[in-house]
């Protein structure tokens, strides 16, 4: 019991523990643990992200010659509560062989190779997360919307446009950055950025339709102007409903038929 080990644990306690050994040889081993675990998290689809919690446990005295875990598989291996938010797909738990390819300094070894036997338990889980989706987009639909109403705002008044249009782009990046400050580093492209990309990209479209607006007017192309406005606000609005229910959808149900079509939508945004 002293000899063990978790990896992957930043930092582990035992509670208390009881060891039997039966006369077979047989050992029975009863721990309590408590872990903080180190991870990778998959936040390409958070909220709706599915995650991977790992457990392993290991013996660092005897190799897998002395020592085997054996798996109990009968009953319940979780209690019925569970982490808020979460709800669990699967629990599986298993037993293995670990191979190092390293004889960690023993000279009587004709090989550099250990191996040690292995305790596994894998926790899938999913966010249940519609709450928490309308929590910090909310902020960047509010935006969306201050967008939009700006092509009800007459178009001769381009000024009050233009400033509740540049208000709502840096509310949306504001709400951006208080999101990633939540989440882990990452190099993908997340669901998070593309709906900020799309919000942003739709604002700037409001403010090239608003400052086109203007230059008709200046023109005297007033009825132009108006019907420009009009087609401009419904094409844009269309576009980014539809982009919206592409992502959330293909996130949601992580439906691999969508993935296509969201890849291609991720890699038109993905240069931004």
């Amino acid at each position: 019991m002293k000899n063990l080990e978790v990896p992957m644990a930043k930092k582990f306690e035992r509670s208390f523990a009881t060891l039997d050994t039966l006369e077979d040889g047989s050992v029975y081993l009863f721990m309590k643990l408590q872990c903080l675990m180190k991870g990778t998290w998959k936040i390409e689809r958070y909220p709706f992200d599915h995650q991977q919690l790992r457990f392993s446990i290991e013996n660092s005295m005897f190799d897998a010659s002395e020592l085997v875990f054996v798996a109990d598989t009968l009953g319940e291996h979780y209690g019925k509560y569970f982490l808020m938010d979460w709800a669990k797909d699967s629990f599986l738990i298993s037993t293995d062989i670990k191979k190092y390819e390293t004889g960690f300094g023993d000279t009587e070894l004709s090989e550099p190779r250990s191996e040690y036997g292995v305790y596994k338990v894998v926790i899938e889980v999913h966010r249940q997360s519609w709450e928490l989706f309308f929590k910090i987009f909310l902020g960047m639909y509010i935006s969306f919307l201050i967008a939009l109403v700006c092509f009800y705002i007459s178009a001769e008044r381009t000024e009050s446009r233009l400033g509740l249009s540049v208000g709502a782009l840096f509310a949306v990046i504001g709400n951006k950055y208080v999101i990633d400050s939540t989440l882990p580093e990452s190099n993908s492209f997340t669901l998070v950025d593309s709906l900020h990309g799309i919000t942003l990209f739709y604002i700037f479209f409001v403010i090239a339709a608003t400052v086109y607006t203007m230059k008709l007017l200046q023109n005297g192309d007033t009825e132009k102007a108006k019907n420009h406005n009009r087609i401009i606000a419904w094409t844009l609005l269309v576009i980014y409903l539809a982009l919206n229910a592409c992502f959330i959808t293909n996130a949601y149900y992580d439906d691999t038929s969508l993935n296509f079509g969201y890849a291609a939508v991720k890699d038109l945004f993905g240069g931004w």
